[in-house]
């Protein structure tokens, strides 16, 4: 149906999307639990924050399941790089969506205060080391990993843990962390009423403002401190993958390059601006539906700006440039890549579609009178 290179466009497409997929869907989750100590002021408010996203947590997470098993299947070499290098990472960040589960089920077993109160740490702590870590590997990425693989194409990772833990990628971690806690409040809008509406609200306005700076901070610092990867000659786009192939090396301002080539890459950055510009407006009006849309188009916004500028790279290396994974010499093989497409487009508007359907289903918001004598069923 489309040739090799035409594949691997469209994959390089399909991750990008199921990223911002998983950042839009479980980020609004991750984000509520992040702001619970801070909008609510006792425990019945926080039993309502913790049941707005009680129904829908689980389904939300196989976007990151979709995600791994996508980077697994379509890209192997960077599936090994990024799991093998940011090992450490995956698995602190691994014990926090464990902590997840565990909080929701075990919170409200028992009356006791202490109880609660360490569960509700516990729960606050679910959701901000993914989300921060997410942030970290992100702006690591940006850098440029070090990596390299030897003349059998096996993978060598040259960092360490705390290697990752720069002010650069510090300040993506800082990022991420408010992109969700805006989009969670901005839920959180639209699933409560009076006092906690009203903090939520508060509390996404000034989530949107520290994004549109942080966003802006980032980009400044992208462009007069971190240098990008260019190719020394053409790479081979519909070749076997290997990506000892090619000759890249360091040059400064060359993640800018890639809007002077293709002008329209500009959309990106400017709708991670607007959508939390509009947030604001939005949140100030009190169109909260609005807002979860114009929120989620700048996590959009902000995800895509970092492909568009890394494009054609995948993973850069730090440590030996013409070893860095574009989406020309790190994907599967073309039948691969084709069969899995043909499995996407089947089951891809499923599990939107199932989506669509719990959330029609789980409408309206979560009020104090549902905590009554017949409250069983809640968290």
């Amino acid at each position: 149906m489309f040739d090799y290179t035409t594949l691997r466009i469209i994959w390089w497409f399909l991750l990008g999307l199921v990223l911002i997929g998983f950042a839009i869907m479980d980020g609004f989750d991750l984000g509520a639990v992040i702001l619970l100590p801070w909008v609510t002021k006792d425990d019945l408010e926080k039993r309502i924050v913790i049941n707005t996203v009680g129904p829908v947590w689980e389904g939300n997470q196989v976007w990151i399941i979709l995600g791994g098993g996508a980077i697994f299947a379509a890209w192997p070499f960077l599936y090994a790089a990024a799991f093998s290098g940011f090992y450490l990472a995956m698995f602190i960040t691994l014990a926090g969506f464990i902590l997840r589960p565990v909080s929701f089920k075990y919170r409200s077993k028992l009356p006791n205060p202490t109880w609660r109160k360490t569960w509700d740490i516990l729960l606050t702590l679910s959701g901000f080391i993914p989300s921060l870590i997410f942030g970290v590997a992100v702006g690591n990425v940006l850098q440029g990993v070090p990596f390299h693989f030897d003349e059998m194409l096996r993978f060598y990772y040259t960092g360490s843990f705390f290697g990752l833990l720069n002010p650069f990628a510090l300040l993506c971690g800082l990022l991420s962390v408010f992109m969700l806690c805006m989009h969670g409040a901005v839920y959180l809008c639209s699933k409560t009423q009076e006092e906690i509406q009203s903090r939520t609200r508060v509390a996404a306005m000034l989530c949107a403002g520290v994004v549109i700076c942080l966003f802006g901070v980032g980009g400044l610092w992208v462009q007069h401190f971190i240098s990008g990867y260019a190719l020394v000659q053409q790479a081979i786009t519909d070749g076997p993958s290997n990506p000892l192939h090619k000759q890249m090396i360091m040059t400064a301002h060359q993640l800018l390059q890639n809007y002077s080539q293709y002008p329209f890459f500009k959309t990106a950055p400017v709708l991670g601006f607007a959508g939390a510009l509009l947030t604001i407006l939005l949140c100030w009006k009190k169109h909260f539906r609005l807002a979860f849309i114009s929120s989620a188009c700048s996590i959009a916004g902000v995800i895509t700006t970092v492909g568009v500028s890394l494009f054609p790279i995948l993973l850069p290396s730090s440590s030996n440039p013409s070893q860095s994974l574009l989406i020309w010499d790190a994907s599967s093989s073309k039948g691969t890549l084709g069969l899995m497409l043909v499995a996407g487009i089947i089951f891809l508007p499923i599990i939107i579609a199932y989506t669509a359907w719990v959330y029609r289903i789980m409408k309206g918001p979560v009020t104090k009178a549902m905590f009554g004598k017949e409250s069983g069923s809640m968290y």
